[in-house]
């Protein structure tokens, strides 16, 4: 109004109309004989009606510009289920209303994150977690004092600064990008809630090292002039652990090109870190150790050109997952023949290889890995710290011939504690002063029970393993009776495979029992 103050914050003064004429014609009449200039308001969009005309309006529509031709419609909008209907519909209606497309093809409603309580991450209640202190860490003072800086009322402050004090009583320790971004992939499940936890970072930062570590030691081991055969192929010369981790790593590049398919990224996290931890690291690194060490020039070589692939694939397959770690460590890797890549973000995605598929090479890796593991719970169960003796019962010739074989990969595993390793043969009688573990119905373990250690005290442990035993072999019995003539071939195929691994569990228990009895004698 010409003869007022400004009235630009009161509604009283507002108009509201389709154009300037009408909002004239409204004017007029609410302030007749007034002397008034009509402004435009330059933002007159609430915020879910900007946003919804986003995915054209930033490419310069309406004008029919490059970007706009280029980029719209988009392939895929990544949010949360929460605001479906107030921005996703609305994106959809105005984009075929203003061009005729809808904007995306895919929607991916991503989990929402919610403290360790579960309570839902809210400023008012003091509980958001700034992911920067995630990735550089801070103290709990600190985040004390970032209560007191915002608008939080006192007893909010006081409430939340319990609850920090509970939840972050240590601070938080830095994770890195890294380990929050795929913790928190790791944690989605179909666009349910994550309840946030620090420890769950804690220990995605470590598995992060344990990458670190693992990569190191394979530049450690390479020689000094080496370079990688151009393909990442099989040769026709790996040993049985080359041949169980190329299917392992082959198996797993297979899985996280499934779930990344089918935006399950929760389970390529899952195959990603099963095959690094318990398959590359725990298993594949720490056998290949005895080989470089001991081995061959030709084994030795073999080794380490399938060290090489199984870690290549395993950086590059983590990487969507972890950025910058696995650019920094790949960039380490002397590059193949004739592969100019410069970076790990071009690199060609690892893709399943049918010549790497090797069900059989896994059906017998097993048989090493059940006795090595067989071993390390005897030697803790015993108290064994060195000079531990161990035996190999095998009960079939195939199960012997496997056991003869790979020796040396099954000592390699069965940890340092391990002094010596015997292979029986399947008609050998056990060596008395021996407590076993049965792997399945083709072979067990034994180990000699070390200097000081009473055979009865081994005898009472046994026996409560017997008695569990045939209960299980009950259970088992019990279990097939039910399922009858109703399951399939292969059903009934594995439940009684698992019966008969039972009973030779329970026969070798019982025989192991009357060994130690005959000792106490």
């Amino acid at each position: 109004m010409d003869d007022g103050p400004e009235y630009d914050s009161d509604a009283e003064y507002w108009i509201t109309a389709k154009d300037e004429r009408e909002a004239r014609q409204k004017a007029e009449k609410k302030y007749p004989g007034k002397t008034f200039t009509l402004e435009r308001d330059p933002d007159c969009l609430d915020t879910w009606f900007s946003s919804g005309l986003w995915p054209f309006s930033t490419l310069g529509w309406p004008n029919e510009t490059r970007d706009f031709a280029k980029l719209y419609p988009t392939s895929m909008l990544e949010t949360g289920w929460d605001i479906l209907f107030f921005w996703v519909a609305r994106m959809i209606m105005f984009g075929l209303k203003t061009t005729g497309k809808v904007p995306f093809t895919e929607v991916y409603c991503h989990s929402l994150v919610r403290d360790s309580e579960g309570r839902k991450m809210s400023k008012s209640l003091g509980n958001v977690i700034d992911p920067v202190d995630i990735m550089e860490g801070i103290t709990l003072e600190a985040l004390n004092e970032k209560l007191k800086v915002g608008n939080l009322a006192p007893k909010e402050v006081e409430r939340a600064t319990k609850w920090q004090k509970s939840a972050f009583a240590d601070g938080i320790d830095e994770c890195g990008a890294d380990a929050l971004r795929f913790s928190l992939v790791n944690y989605t499940t179909g666009g349910g809630d994550i309840a946030f936890d620090v420890k769950v970072m804690r220990s995605w930062r470590n598995f992060c090292n344990k990458i670190y570590q693992a990569t190191k030691f394979v530049l450690g081991n390479l020689p000094e002039e080496f370079q990688p055969r151009a393909q990442a192929g099989k040769t026709g010369k790996e040993s049985l652990p080359e041949r169980w981790i190329l299917h392992k790593m082959n198996a797993a590049t297979k899985s996280v090109n499934e779930a990344l398919d089918k935006r399950e990224f929760s389970r390529a996290t899952q195959a990603l870190h099963q095959y690094w931890l318990y398959e590359l690291c725990d298993v594949y690194i720490e056998n290949s150790k005895s080989i470089i060490k001991d081995g061959n020039e030709e084994e030795k070589r073999s080794a380490i050109d399938t060290l090489y692939t199984s870690l290549e694939t395993a950086l590059t397959l983590m990487h969507p997952f972890m950025p910058f770690l696995t650019e920094e460590l790949w960039q380490r890797l002397p590059r193949r023949p004739e592969d100019k890549t410069k970076s790990i973000v071009i690199a060609e995605f690892p893709q399943y290889s049918a010549e790497l598929e090797d069900p059989e090479s896994e059906r017998i890796y097993d048989l090493v890995l059940g006795c090595s593991k067989g071993i390390r719970s005897l030697l803790q169960e015993l108290g064994v710290k060195e000079s531990g003796a161990a035996f190999i019962l095998p009960l079939t010739d195939s199960a012997h011939a496997t056991a003869k074989a790979e020796t040396v990969s099954i000592r390699s595993l069965a940890g340092k504690a391990l002094s010596t390793l015997t292979v029986l043969s399947p008609s050998s009688s056990p060596p008395k002063n021996t407590s076993v573990y049965p792997v399945d119905s083709s072979v067990a373990v034994l180990l000699q029970l070390p200097d000081g250690l009473k055979a009865s005290k081994v005898s009472d442990k046994v026996k409560g393993k017997l008695e569990k035993s045939g209960e299980a072999v009950a259970r088992q019995e019990k279990a097939i009776k039910i399922i009858g003539g109703e399951a399939g071939k292969e059903v009934k195929e594995r439940e009684e495979a698992r019966l008969k691994d039972l009973e030779m569990e329970r026969k070798l228990f019982g025989e192991c029992l009357e060994r130690l009895g005959e000792l106490k004698l």
